[in-house]
């Protein structure tokens, strides 16, 4: 067992133990290459919740000050994980983030950039679209419908991946097709909303 797996076992028991977790759509995430999974934000748990259940590792961006912290960094960075600077205008993360994806692994975002403070579905950055077009990734929209109350039901959708051929052949916009993500994910969440 790799320490990733391992990661991944102790998120689940964290998760089952504390809510009734539910997952949709985990046959939709392509056993091969790139892929982009995009969700919408409503809690820290969502990036555990988001790699605990599917078989491949997911790489994250995650907040620099985390990584200032010697023993956390190491486990950040073992876990697949790499610092962002939030203020913006992070070109290494970019970097970072484009080169796992041409390796063919796979990178786990949240484009709305913060989490709802609603558990409504806000604009999207448009670094996911960024993403999807810059590269040849599988894109995976994700709904994750909660709240997570203790022992309440908490939903994860792994949607259907998004064509993006069509996009990167015609040169749509970074912010264009990240609100086609987003209706993508808001089109699950309502779809799923009764089921949670």
């Amino acid at each position: 067992m790799t320490l990733y797996q391992f990661g991944q076992a102790v998120c689940r028991l964290y998760l089952n133990a504390l809510f009734k977790v539910r997952i949709y759509g985990k046959e939709n995430i392509p056993d091969k290459g790139a892929v982009l999974l995009c969700a919408n934000h409503i809690s820290n748990n969502d990036p555990p919740l988001l790699g605990a259940y599917i078989k491949r590792p997911v790489r994250y961006m995650a907040k620099k000050e985390l990584f200032k912290v010697p023993v956390l960094k190491t486990l950040l960075r073992k876990l697949g994980a790499f610092p962002v600077n939030r203020a913006g205008g992070d070109k290494q993360s970019l970097r970072t983030s484009l080169d796992i994806l041409k390796s063919g692994d796979m990178v786990g975002i949240f484009p709305e950039g913060t989490r709802s403070k609603t558990g409504e579905i806000g604009k999207g950055l448009s670094g996911a679209g960024f993403f999807a077009l810059k590269s040849t990734a599988h894109v995976v929209p994700c709904a994750i419908i909660g709240p997570y109350k203790m022992r309440g039901r908490v939903t994860l959708v792994y949607g259907k991946p998004i064509s993006m051929e069509e996009h990167r052949a015609n040169r749509t916009s970074a912010k264009e097709v990240t609100e086609i993500i987003m209706d993508e994910i808001q089109k699950l969440k309502d779809q799923y909303q009764d089921l949670s």
